[in-house]
């Protein structure tokens, strides 16, 4: 089919396109008939074509077509239906539908869905009763379809409605009035539902399609007072096993309704209902039966998840509730491990912060009622938990897939968390309750305990001491004291117990005297490559928060780190880590310390790149390179000794800082020793922009951390940078400039090396945009960065000669047109920082009056459906500095811009460009409200404005 064909909408061309489109075994054949039959859905031929498309003797598959094609022209194209035809239309959807009600079943649910759009794009006025009428139509005997089917074709009719209305593209006004209608309609639908559901003779599948139905309509906020019976009806559908998953649907759907929680008396009847299940609950779960088990667990939680507070305050009821609490906690506590033998109880524990959040935010008084009842209720909560958390044996484990385990990790994460929130409610004596419960099980001699207890009991612990501060707990040290005890014969064991160790570092660096009966055991993992994650991210923990109490065990710390990095135990990431720890840990020592253990540490990693620089570039030896080069970013990163005159002033005690520096920073004398290494590296591989990146990142690092004592490499940093980006250009060397340009640029002493850098990289990267910018946005990007970070820190960059301002404001009018978000992001922010030096920086001034205009006109275009929707607000900020800035100039521009015709967009009218023009002059303090106008103005330019896509906006 030739897509272009438009004028061939022909039923016997629709016909051929289908069977090209379903046997076709050429992709390319079937993607084009695809893309023709969309066409020829929407074209006017449709209305011809979809009749004779749905006659009897054709196949399934193209009255499919036919029926679509319907369905889709009236939901989209309803303004081209003339009113007069509305009836005609009903009649014969009607009649179809009465047709197909024996036939295909996947053509007469595109038909429902058809009249269902119908009928939602005449109520209430032109169509009024329409339920009313669709039931009493299929009521009605005769014709030759037997009742059960008239009876199966109404109630698909009557479920898709609902749906329809969900996705319909009715206007917001109309949708109020359509929602309204359609729930007055309910009165019709309901005795209908009632009657079919309760009447002895129903078949299964009407009863099932009943409640596919009642589920269908609760999305409109029926009032659940008036869907009770049905209600009521589906619990006892229940005890059916064909109808249980749709029971289950429908009873949880009713009850989820927002709007449900008013009719409290009819709530406070259901709560029997549910506990009723009990006994099917218990025989589901001994029977092995998940889904039965899972049905009913979901129906519990959702009446105690979204009507707690409604039934917590019914006082006189409270023995009901608290019964319901209990059924979800047998639900929570469901035998067998998640996810294998049991995917119940990860449904359950929302619920458990709900009920806390209500029971917390009663007043006082009130409160400590609830407190009495429910605390111990959260104590046994907390054992129920840590039971479900516990691991399965070894051998079971190792059957387990990798996806199980890694659900059973992410369901541990969520207990964790639930742990965590209950804390808020127990307090301390959670804590108390958790350390008597391990103190016992580590000193009993006569059980023998096995490993998973002993975890499970760690892990709540951990997940407390993770994210509350427990340094006024009095179990910890006990705690301390336990863990050597810890028989550590598994690897997940030992995970549990680094990661306790990590969560109390800050506790650690109150109490330093304890660190020696825990570092032992961290640095012993360490060599461990199955505790590679959990080891190194606690000593990297320790040596941030402990790191003027661990010079004593610097030299331990460092030999065992260096002989585990020498073995090549762990993985890319953890090396860095391992780096980041040893240069907090170095941070804390005195200078000559520092350089000793920064030589024996670094120099093996300098003998090795010093032999790779030698070697033809190859993937292998890249790998090499990039990972050396980023263990020393790693170390520069956090080895920052300025600190320690901070910190000891403030926080540390004097005792604990080391004695003040003098001399050069030992970052930097690693540094200028390894500079000539590095710039040969550099110049073997300055094609390879992750080599260059590896090597920018060192000294990216450096210059964050040191700041201004990075000053004595600023010189040769600079000439380095220069020559790198004049023999190939990358984003990295840009945004490495950013930061010096950031750090240095104020200070006299390195403004000249800075600004011959900063208008070497402007005149290199102009030569690019000559060339043609567009296979470089990352470049782009980086340089719009650079030059507003130039203007924030160092506008007189702005007036030297050698620089080109003109050529700088034409390449940024370029990038704002560029298809990428960021590049457009970083330019709008260049011009936000240029635009305001209008008057103290002559050449800024000079170029935005004489080409001004331009950057106008690129702003609108993009306002008006040139870029994406969601830089409107970045836009907006460059129109409100030009507001601010040159509003005389930008009184004319926007009249001579927006008197083009046609332009931004040909959805504007003058009187629309007029009042948009007027608005924005208007305001030029409130930045807030100019975004606001120019999300407005967009809409209309691209023909959004008033559909479902604004309200998203």
């Amino acid at each position: 089919m030739d897509p272009d064909t438009a004028a061939d909408f022909t039923v016997e061309n629709v016909e051929k396109a289908l069977h090209q489109l379903y046997y076709d075994p050429n992709i390319e054949n079937k993607n084009l008939a695809q893309k023709w039959l969309m066409q020829a859905q929407v074209s006017p031929q449709a209305w011809q074509f979809c009749w004779v498309l749905l006659r009897p003797e054709k196949v399934p598959e193209i009255q499919y077509f036919g029926a679509s094609a319907l369905h889709t022209k009236i939901s989209r194209y309803w303004g081209d239906i003339p009113a007069e035809q509305y009836d005609t239309l009903k009649t014969q959807l009607f009649s179809q539908i009465a047709r197909f009600a024996s036939g295909s079943k996947i053509v007469l649910t595109r038909l429902c869905v058809a009249l269902a759009s119908l009928a939602l794009n005449m109520m209430p006025e032109a169509w009024p009763g329409a339920v009313s009428e669709m039931v009493r139509m299929f009521q009605e005997e005769g014709g030759e379809v037997d009742g059960r089917a008239r009876c199966l074709a109404l109630l698909e009719l009557l479920t898709v409605l609902p749906e329809e209305f969900q996705t319909s593209r009715l206007p917001q006004y109309r949708k109020g009035q359509v929602r309204g209608a359609l729930g007055r309609e309910w009165t019709a639908v309901y005795p209908l539902l009632q009657q079919l559901l309760r009447q002895p003779d129903s078949p299964p599948l009407v009863k099932a399609r009943v409640l596919k139905c009642l589920s269908s309509w609760v999305l409109l906020d029926v009032p659940l007072n008036e869907s009770e019976g049905l209600v009521e009806a589906s619990f006892t559908a229940l005890a059916d096993p064909e109808l249980f998953d749709t029971a289950v649907e429908a009873i949880v759907n009713t009850i989820s309704q927002p709007d449900s929680q008013r009719y409290v008396n009819t709530l406070l009847k259901l709560v029997p209902q549910v506990l009723q299940l009990q006994e099917q609950l218990r025989d589901a779960v001994q029977n092995g039966d998940m889904e039965t088990s899972h049905g009913i667990c979901r129906i519990a939680v959702s009446l105690g998840e979204n009507h707690s507070r409604a039934l917590l305050e019914q006082v006189e009821h409270w023995q009901s509730f608290l019964a319901l609490v209990n059924m979800i906690m047998f639900c929570t506590g469901i035998p067998g491990h998640y996810p294998v033998n049991e995917t119940t109880s990860s449904l359950t524990l929302t619920f458990w912060y709900t009920l806390q959040d209500d029971i917390m935010s009663f007043e006082a008084e009130k409160q400590a009622i609830y407190l009495q009842v429910y605390r111990p209720v959260y104590f046994q909560l907390v054992d129920v938990l840590l039971h479900k958390a516990q691991f399965p044996t070894d051998e079971e484990y190792a059957s387990w897939s990798s996806d199980e385990k890694e659900q059973f990790r992410i369901y541990r994460v969520d207990i964790s968390d639930t742990l965590m929130y209950v804390y808020e409610m127990l307090g301390a004596e959670l804590l108390s309750n958790l350390y008597d419960k391990l103190g016992r099980l580590l000193t009993n001699t006569e059980q023998t305990t096995t490993w998973q207890h002993t975890e499970a009991l760690l892990y709540g612990f951990q997940s407390i001491a993770e994210t509350i501060d427990v340094n006024y707990s009095d179990v910890i040290p006990g705690l301390i004291g336990l863990i050597p005890r810890i028989n550590i014969n598994n690897v997940q064991l030992a995970d549990t117990v680094m990661f306790t160790i990590g969560a109390l570092a800050e506790w650690l660096a109150d109490h330093p005297v304890m660190l020696s009966s825990v570092l032992p055991l961290v640095l012993q993992a360490l060599g461990n490559p199955d505790l590679s994650v959990s080891s190194v991210s606690t000593l990297k923990k320790i040596c941030r928060e402990c790191k003027y109490d661990l010079p004593p065990y610097a030299t331990n710390i460092v030999a065992v780190s260096q002989e585990v990095l020498i073995k090549q135990i762990h993985k890319t990431s953890q090396c860095m880590w391992l780096m980041q720890a040893l240069g907090f840990l170095l941070s804390a020592l005195p200078v000559e310390e520092i350089l000793r253990n920064l030589h024996s540490l670094i120099t093996p990693y300098i003998q090795q790149l010093e032999k790779l620089a030698e070697e033809t570039p190859n993937p292998s030896n890249k790998l090499a390179i990039i990972h050396i080069l980023g263990l020393l970013s790693n170390l520069f990163t956090t080895l920052d000794i300025t600190k320690q005159e901070e910190e000891s002033g403030e926080n540390a005690p004097p005792i604990k800082s080391a004695p003040p520096q003098t001399g050069p920073n030992p970052v930097v004398v690693v540094l200028q020793q390894v500079f000539a290494l590095i710039q040969t590296v550099l110049s073997k591989w300055l094609n390879d922009s992750q080599v260059v990146e590896a090597v920018c990142a060192i000294f990216e690092k450096s210059v964050k951390t040191l700041l201004h004592d990075f000053a004595p490499m600023v010189s040769q940093l600079s000439e380095m940078l220069g020559q790198m980006y004049s023999t190939i250009p990358q984003a990295s060397a840009l945004d490495l400039t950013r930061q010096m340009v950031h750090i240095f640029a104020s200070e006299t002493n390195h403004f000249p090396p800075i600004k011959a850098l900063f208008e070497l990289v402007t005149s290199v990267t102009l030569t690019i945009f000559q060339q043609g910018p567009r296979d470089h946005p990352d470049i782009v990007d980086s340089f719009m960065q650079l030059q507003a970070q130039a203007l924030k820190r160092k506008p007189d960059l702005f007036l030297s000669e050698s620089l080109d301002v003109k050529a700088v404001f034409h390449c940024g009018v370029l990038s704002l047109k560029f298809p990428e978000a960021p590049t457009v992001k970083s330019t709008c922010l260049f011009f936000t920082e240029l635009i305001p030096h209008c008057a103290d920086i002559p050449p800024v001034g000079q170029i935005v009056q004489e080409d001004g205009k331009l950057l106008l006109l690129a702003v609108l275009e993009a306002i008006g459906g040139q870029s994406s929707r969601s830089l409107m607000d970045q836009f907006a900020e460059v129109l409100f500095c030009l507001n601010k800035h040159c509003f005389a100039l930008l009184t004319v521009w926007l009249k001579e811009a927006l008197r083009s015709p046609g332009f931004p967009s040909s959805r504007v009218s003058d009187e629309q460009k007029d009042t948009f023009s007027q608005q924005v002059l208007r305001e030029r303090v409130n930045k807030r409200r100019v975004k606001d106008i120019v999300k407005e103005f967009t809409l209309v330019c691209r023909g959004l404005h008033g559909t479902e896509y604004a309200a998203d906006y």
